[in-house]
């Protein structure tokens, strides 16, 4: 048995999706998004109830209401984890339990994207979910340990959204709301809005994409855009792993995902330093040198 050595040639001839998140205010059009999508090809995963936005989209989509069902679903997406052990979310006998249940997993090859719609109620479903487990009572006095609902929490949510994260062949994005919050110092912040704090700080070394949807103005007024990039003029939330995004790029998720699998700039020219521009004012107030 050789070591099983994965060749350039054959890592880039591997089937990649793309897995990110979308932010945005609520009222935004998150939702909407989906008319951008090929609905022969996308799969809705509605957990918000909210395809009022989208009524009529020809699309098919499923409905979890608990976190069981959720879990249950991103192993029928996924597949197995075979580091696993039986009795664990997300193993083989996870995986042949739910197969059994929902039949031949080949009936998800007809879709390209999974739309999660929305991150924020997976996320209260966790909670909810966590907060009737064993390790959220305190072993000494048996009443509700919020420290330890928490953890599992962010354990759960971390588990679930690294799972989907591994569906290679797929396209999988989550949206979910963005808080607009004052920091201790009266700063304006932005945050996604997810039940715990682990989450919301390990997501974005999670997926690929990183976007947020907002409302930005110009002199012909106001409009809405995605902003891709970490470093940004409003502080929102943002990264792009493939180094095809503009700042600034329109609201539109097909095209998007073009542009991110078009071919990339050679590395030379993407990974490149530029100093700010010079200032001459303080370049003036400088001590000469002599």
């Amino acid at each position: 048995m050789s070591l099983p050595i994965i060749s350039a040639d054959q890592r880039l001839a591997e089937p990649r999706g793309i897995k990110g998140c979308i932010f945005g205010k609520s009222g935004i059009g998150k939702t909407s998004l989906l008319w951008t999508l090929n609905a022969s090809t996308t799969l809705f995963m509605d957990l918000e109830a909210g395809d009022l936005a989208i009524e009529g989209w020809a699309g098919d989509s499923i409905r979890p209401r608990t976190w069981t069902e959720c879990r249950d679903f991103a192993v029928f997406i996924g597949g197995s984890n075979p580091a696993l052990r039986d009795e664990q979310p997300y193993s083989p006998a996870h995986y042949k339990a739910v197969c059994d249940r929902f039949g031949d997993p080949a009936a998800l090859d007809r879709y390209d994207t999974i739309f999660v719609d929305s991150i924020t109620v997976a996320g209260r479903l966790c909670f909810g979910w966590c907060k009737g487990q064993p390790e959220a009572l305190s072993e000494k006095t048996g009443k509700p340990d919020v420290r330890g609902a928490y953890g599992l929490h962010g354990r759960e949510m971390i588990g679930w959204l690294t799972h989907l994260q591994h569906t290679r062949a797929k396209n999988v994005w989550f949206v979910g709301i963005l808080d607009e919050k004052l920091d201790d110092f009266n700063r304006k912040v932005f945050q996604p809005q997810i039940d715990g704090s682990k989450t919301g700080l390990e997501l974005p070394g999670i997926v690929d994409e990183v976007i947020t949807m907002a409302e930005l103005k110009a002199d012909g007024g106001p409009y809405r855009a995605f902003v891709c990039h970490t470093i940004n003029p409003w502080d929102f939330p943002a990264k792009d792993r493939s180094g095809r995004l503009d700042q600034v790029e329109e609201p539109h998720l097909g095209r998007l995902m073009t542009k991110i699998r078009a071919p990339v700039a050679p590395a030379p020219k993407r990974l490149t330093y530029s100093p700010p521009p010079a200032n001459p004012a303080a370049d003036a107030e400088s001590p000469s040198q002599s």
